[in-house]
């Protein structure tokens, strides 16, 4: 069983995807809030599996309360909801830890895929999309603090797996990676899954985002 609490300010909007989950028998929703202070409250206190979280709700914003809910080390992965599909306000929740990325008006089906995505430690968003939303914004937005020197996490790759990593960076699916790199895609699968194990990323999503801030890809 899957637990999901939801986080918006609209009172409709909750009832909508409370109905919503409160139709399938594998997913639970064990709360809800109406700003981003109580969001983080209520998944301190619940510890649900998943959190739908509306960007833009007064006082404390989806953003923040994803940065604190992802910075408390919990269970939660934060499912960013937003009204537009290139939204500089996602790019900055995708940046601070959420695990995924839908528009509101997405089809209930996609949702609830969404959902069971990130409940399963996957991203929501699809490579090319996330890509898209980062080309689209990366010459807008601050960039990472400079550093030093390179970032060490990159050193710990192989060379195989920064040529894994930067096709996940361009937006390439794990069949595509196989297909360029000739290998199987089973092994790519096991690439990934070192890669995030040595970069510390949650999810595919946040592997995008490291290979824009290590230079590895770069804007189109």
């Amino acid at each position: 069983m899957t637990t999901v609490a939801i986080a918006d300010d609209q009172a409709m909007q909750r009832f909508g995807f409370r109905m919503l989950l409160e139709s399938q028998d594998d997913l639970t929703l064990v709360g809800e809030a109406d700003n981003g202070s109580a969001a983080v409250r209520l998944c301190a206190e619940l510890q649900p599996d998943v959190v739908l979280m509306d960007v833009r709700m007064p006082g404390l914003d989806g953003i923040e309360a994803t940065r604190r809910i992802v910075a408390s080390g919990g269970r939660t992965r934060v499912l960013i909801l937003t009204t537009f599909d290139l939204d500089e306000y996602a790019h900055a929740g995708l940046r601070a830890g959420a695990s995924g990325f839908l528009v509101k008006d997405a089809r209930p089906e996609e949702l609830l895929a969404g959902i069971r995505a990130v409940a399963g430690g996957d991203a929501v968003v699809a490579p090319a999309l996330t890509r898209r939303l980062l080309d689209a914004y990366a010459h807008h937005l601050p960039l990472p603090e400079a550093s030093p020197g390179p970032d060490p996490r990159l050193a710990a790759l192989t060379g195989r797996e920064r040529e894994v990593l930067t096709a996940i960076g361009r937006g390439w699916t794990n069949g595509e990676i196989a297909q360029r790199l000739v290998v199987a895609e089973s092994t790519v699968k096991t690439h990934v899954g070192r890669i995030l194990a040595k970069i510390g990323a949650r999810d595919r999503v946040q592997a995008v985002i490291f290979a824009y801030d290590t230079r590895l890809v770069r804007p189109e």
